[in-house]
């Protein structure tokens, strides 16, 4: 069974692994990975996490560790492993033929659930890009077994290698028309926010970590019907409404983008330029928070890393801090606005529930502000100046 049929099997039984490298925020009992698999269609039966202080240059967890896995499988019945690590091509190559099962790693499975997410045709094509500059680094693999053509010592040339720079040149051919589609795709985006410039459009995007609501909170301001569920990266296609703000006496453009995760494949990023234009042209970057998740800080830090790689770190924003029916009757705010200290630097927080309206009207009145501050050309600093009525 290939590498793509085992992921796209509903609900085939994986064994996750993780790797502690002694690095912060290390998922400990890869939930994040579970649900990763599980948005893929893919059911995990197993964990295995082990600590190294570097990773193993042939097996990244090296051949006892393996043996383990190996045994841990078999034991559960997984047909595949998912490491929760990047893994270099020669790394998968020698961990499938020691466990002789399919492995991935976290990259190849966020580019599965982008494919099985992508609806528009520009998502379409931000994945595909991402997914044949993927596989550009893998073709070795996928021609191993011609290896044995190949001649003796010294030998150069020959079938297998011809066939290696055969396939390599048919991926750099597709991923450069890939590249011009999406080239149309920008200069499409670029003349509808110049026609919102013209417009005189104050435009707001949402932005934050996978499943922290962004959806949610659209739907509920603008009363749309954006796809939303609870799960990771129900949204790839940016979704842009009109959202009127009675206080400021004007509407604004709100902007629904896909979310953030942790060590979110570098080429996803470059792939996804096209949606992530939305936020780096922002007046205002709404920052979604899921305010029940005790991993928050750190997944603040992530959507706060893509910002920088993007171009739109320094776009002023305001923290949702959302979900807040979900958050434990001890873990409540005692206020649900104030102040929170972002890159060194106080940011307005409002603490809402998208579900239940809590704090919406709050929420609305802030951004009427913002409007009323940018109309008048005040400065940033003044906006932490002007009250929020109590609803």
């Amino acid at each position: 069974m290939s590498s793509s049929d085992s992921i796209n099997a509903p609900r085939a039984p994986v064994l996750l692994v993780g790797v502690d490298f002694g690095l912060p925020h290390f998922d400990s009992d890869l939930e994040e990975l579970g649900l990763l698999a599980q948005t893929a269609g893919l059911e995990p039966v197993a964990r295995l996490t082990c600590k190294r202080k570097a990773p193993d240059a042939a097996l990244f967890v090296g051949s006892g560790k393996a043996d383990e896995i190996r045994t841990l499988a078999q034991m559960h019945g997984a047909v595949e492993v998912l490491f929760d690590q990047s893994l270099s091509p020669a790394q998968q190559r020698n961990l499938e033929r020691h466990l002789e099962l399919p492995v991935n790693d976290r990259t190849l499975l966020i580019l599965e659930i982008f494919a099985q997410r992508a609806r528009s045709h520009e998502g379409k094509l931000q994945v595909e890009l991402a997914r044949l500059q993927y596989l550009s680094t893998r073709l070795v693999r996928r021609w191993s077994h011609l290896e044995r053509q190949r001649g003796g010592i010294g030998a150069r040339g020959g079938p297998g290698e011809t066939q290696i720079e055969l396939d390599r040149r048919m991926i750099n051919d597709a991923v450069k028309r890939t590249k011009e589609r999406l080239v149309k795709v920008k200069r499409q985006r670029s003349t509808q926010r110049r026609q919102r410039e013209r417009r005189d459009t104050f435009n707001i995007s949402l932005v934050g970590y996978t499943n922290a609501g962004k959806s949610t909170l659209f739907n509920a301001l603008v009363k749309a019907r954006a796809y939303a569920a609870d799960q990771l990266f129900a949204t790839l296609d940016t979704t842009t409404r009109q959202l009127y703000l009675g206080e400021a006496g004007r509407s604004v453009s709100l902007s629904d983008t896909v979310g953030f995760i942790r060590d979110l494949p570098h080429g996803l990023v470059d792939a996804f330029q096209a949606t992530l234009q939305e936020a780096v042209d922002a007046d205002l970057l709404l920052h979604v928070v899921d305010a029940s998740n005790p991993n928050f800080p750190e997944q603040i830090d992530q959507v706060q890393r893509v910002l920088h790689e993007i171009g739109a770190a320094d776009i002023a924003q305001l923290l949702v801090f959302n979900k807040l029916d979900a958050v434990s009757p001890e873990q409540r705010p005692a206020t649900l606005q104030d102040m929170y200290e972002l890159d060194g630097r106080p940011v307005d927080r409002l603490f809402v529930s998208a579900r239940t309206g809590e704090g919406l009207d709050a929420l609305r009145q802030k951004l009427a502000q913002t409007v009323l501050v940018a109309q008048a050309d005040m400065t940033p600093g003044d906006l932490t100046e002007l009250p929020i009525q109590a609803p």
